[in-house]
């Protein structure tokens, strides 16, 4: 099955924002092809899974390194007029070992918010780190099973780094890096979207997390400022009203001042998956 439903994504004539390469100059032509197959694979498949980008084109910096025990050692995000990512990518790493990376989806998924401040880049990176793995078992790179070991393992991380971290979370995730806190923010923030999505499905079996941010992304996306930092309020209002629900804004008076970890069952977190999933997509995550 791994691969199978990335394949036929790929297959189809799906819309794609334009990639425009800084520094693919500094590899040789059999790199470049590489480096570029996996690049549009990897938007492609996040814009089928999340809908498109609200910009026309995407700027990619790419940076070749040497020495790394990983295919994707580093990625973040360049907000500016027109957002962009850069990655800094091993040299010898096979288009294979590219594709089953997670720090590019990781990247892009954060395209699809502004710009939050420090106090709430728990919520940012929490679902990126959410979004990351939806877009993988949507794609085929990783299946059911692997999605909810993915989530359990992290949240259990996340769960060690509060005790290590203590404080409200809004405190901690100001002082992420000094702290060292990642482990924390970033398990504590994809929890807070696992519990929005369950909320969601109790709403309505209709909504899901995807469908609002494919909706956020043609209503609201662009109207907000590049560049200059968002009160996570203004996000999630939006994401309220697109659901006519109070479920975002709940949730997030109630986790910014959390000093404890949520606890989530290995079952809430496999049929939070299986909500934001459609169509034939969804037996994947029945598989036991």
């Amino acid at each position: 099955m791994r691969g199978l439903i990335f394949a036929l994504l790929l297959c189809s004539n799906a819309f794609a924002t334009e990639l425009v390469y800084q520094g693919i100059q500094t590899l040789d032509d059999k790199r470049q092809a590489i480096v570029k197959d996996w690049l549009s694979q990897g938007i492609k498949v996040t814009e089928q899974t999340l809908g498109p980008l609200a910009q026309s084109h995407l700027p990619v910096k790419l940076k070749s390194v040497y020495l790394s025990s990983e295919p994707v050692p580093w990625g973040a995000v360049n907000r500016a007029e027109v957002d962009g990512i850069e990655l800094h990518v091993s040299q010898f790493a096979t288009q294979q070992q590219l594709i089953s990376d997670w720090t590019l989806y990781h990247e892009l998924a954060h395209l699809y918010h502004p710009l939050l401040d420090y106090p709430d880049f728990w919520l940012a990176e929490g679902l990126a780190t959410y979004l990351q793995n939806v877009i993988m078992l949507h794609g085929g790179v990783i299946n059911a099973d692997e999605y909810v070991q993915r989530i359990m393992a992290g949240l259990e991380r996340g769960r060690l780094g509060t005790w290590e971290t203590p404080g409200p979370l809004a405190r901690v995730s100001e002082d992420m890096w000094r702290l060292r806190a990642h482990a924390r923010v970033y398990w504590s923030g994809t929890a807070f979207f696992i519990e929005a999505e369950l909320a969601l499905r109790q709403k309505d079996p209709a909504l899901t997390l995807i469908s609002l941010l494919k909706r956020y992304q043609a209503c609201c996306r662009a109207k907000a400022s590049e560049g200059q930092a968002h009160s996570a309020k203004e996000f999630l209002s939006q994401l309220d009203k697109l659901s006519r629900s109070s479920i975002f804004s709940n949730l997030y008076h109630s986790y910014k001042l959390r000093q404890d970890f949520p606890r989530l069952s290995k079952q809430a977190v496999r049929l939070s998956g299986l909500h934001m999933m459609t169509g034939g997509h969804r037996e994947l995550l029945r598989q036991k």
